[in-house]
């Protein structure tokens, strides 16, 4: 679909979708070229996570990132999907109080061009979300296993193991919708326990590693175009292996750069031929003079 009779989602979209169960497409995408693959593979929401730190900057988590590194990876992201709906993550420490968290938001809004922002946490984070949704800020949450909170897990771990963690999952669903959030993110927990958060809330949600209950589906960009292939969840699913095609790429490069048969005549500019015949006579005249 080209941009010019594509439609951005809005936020009452979500909830219409929501309703009608027709299913969101979300990727992560963390810069300007993804995006503008993004943009032209109609994708419905790019979502600029602070999972950049990791495919982008090589941190071992999500914790070192800032909020201004978020405006301007938001801000190139923006620039190359201009029809996608842009949803930026909040960074670690960036929403630790209400007043902390609105102005945060609200730089990511105007700064970074957002069209809603995300932070991660449940009832206990009711109060910020309340605080964002009243300054005027879409806002969405997150729950299952929230990367803010690894340490608390000891690691990247499944959540929602048991009955009863899942219907601690599901208290935390329903207090981030009465707190005034249009959505959240459920990662990392049971298919069917997604499905009862799901069922739980009124608002949008989308899933990763969540099975497919949720309306929206999010995977990182960099993960399914197996761009970072580092190491590889097992809820990703490749549909290309980028990493591969470049190393090969660059190690062809390399082979002719150093055999010399790089850069040959098709890829050099060339001269008039009496002007280089011209250039020719001034270096011998130049020789001649020394």
């Amino acid at each position: 679909m080209s941009t010019e009779t594509r439609k951005k989602l809005t936020v009452p979209d979500l909830i219409a979708r929501k309703k009608s169960g027709e299913r969101v497409v979300m990727a992560s995408i963390p810069d300007y070229p993804s995006a503008v693959w993004a943009e032209r593979a109609g994708i419905d929401i790019a979502a600029v996570g602070d999972s950049l730190g990791m495919v982008s900057y090589g941190f071992p988590n999500t914790l070192p990132v800032t909020i201004d590194m978020m405006i301007q990876h938001a801000q190139a992201v923006r620039r190359g999907a201009p029809t996608c709906m842009i949803m930026v993550a909040m960074t670690y420490g960036s929403y630790a109080t209400p007043d902390l968290a609105v102005a945060n938001a609200i730089r990511l809004m105007k700064e970074g061009g957002a069209d809603v922002v995300k932070m991660q946490g449940g009832r206990e984070k009711a109060p910020i979300i309340k605080a964002i949704a009243d300054a005027g800020v879409p806002v969405m949450s997150h729950v299952g296993m929230c990367p803010h909170f690894m340490h608390q897990y000891g690691g990247f771990k499944l959540q929602g193991r048991t009955a009863d963690e899942a219907m601690r999952i599901i208290d935390d669903a329903r207090a981030i919708q009465e707190a005034g959030a249009c959505g959240f993110e459920i990662e990392a927990v049971p298919a069917p326990v997604a499905k009862a958060i799901d069922d739980a809330v009124d608002i949008f949600t989308f899933a990763i590693g969540a099975g497919p209950a949720s309306c929206g589906q999010l995977l990182l960009a960099f993960d399914l175009l197996g761009v970072f292939d580092q190491f590889k969840p097992k809820f990703t699913k490749r549909y290309a292996n980028l990493a591969e095609v470049a190393v090969a790429a660059l190690k062809t490069y390399a082979d002719e750069v150093r055999s010399g048969g790089f850069p040959d005549a098709d890829h050099s500019y060339t001269m008039k031929p009496e002007e280089a015949s011209r250039l020719e006579a001034l270096l011998a005249a130049r020789r001649g003079q020394r």
